[in-house]
């Protein structure tokens, strides 16, 4: 996978200055994270409770769950700071593998993609601590970084 998205990333003409990017530390990936499941999760979590038990209401909310999750991601990590609160917390954001923004259709990707690393017991999440770039199976799938933030 990775030598496609290397292959694809090497077609593009344009003179980026990559050697300069800081691929982010795994455990500072882990904080924002930890960061941004707070603001999102506790929220939703109130709401569960305090509306009613009923099937219908819980699957009302179960889908807003997912929707709030992929816009927060999404428009955040695909807006202009490229990253979500928690990255900023941890002074990081994410960019395509040029080290430009990426759009909110490639965050979508990203997100969702998320899923998969999920999927295999976290080995994809755990993946960010051992390739060269940093990369999460998700990222390597939308073809991201997630870097140090200078500014």
């Amino acid at each position: 996978m990775q030598e496609v998205l290397d292959d694809f990333a090497s077609q593009d003409n344009h003179d980026y200055d990559v050697e300069n990017l800081v691929y982010a530390n795994f455990w500072r990936r882990v904080a924002a994270s930890l960061i941004d499941g707070i603001i999102i999760t506790f929220p939703l979590r109130l709401l569960r409770y305090a509306v009613g038990n009923s099937p219908a209401e819980q699957i009302v909310i179960s889908l807003l769950f997912i929707v709030v999750r992929w816009l927060y991601f999404a428009f955040q990590e695909g807006g202009i700071q490229q990253a979500t609160i928690g990255k900023r917390a941890m002074k990081l954001k994410v960019t395509n593998l040029q080290g430009e923004a990426i759009s909110f259709g490639q965050a979508t990707g990203r997100h969702f993609a998320k899923i998969i690393s999920a999927m295999i017991l976290l080995i994809g999440y755990f993946m960010a601590a051992f390739t060269e770039k940093k990369q999460a199976l998700h990222d390597m799938i939308a073809g991201t970084l997630v870097v140090e933030d200078e500014d």
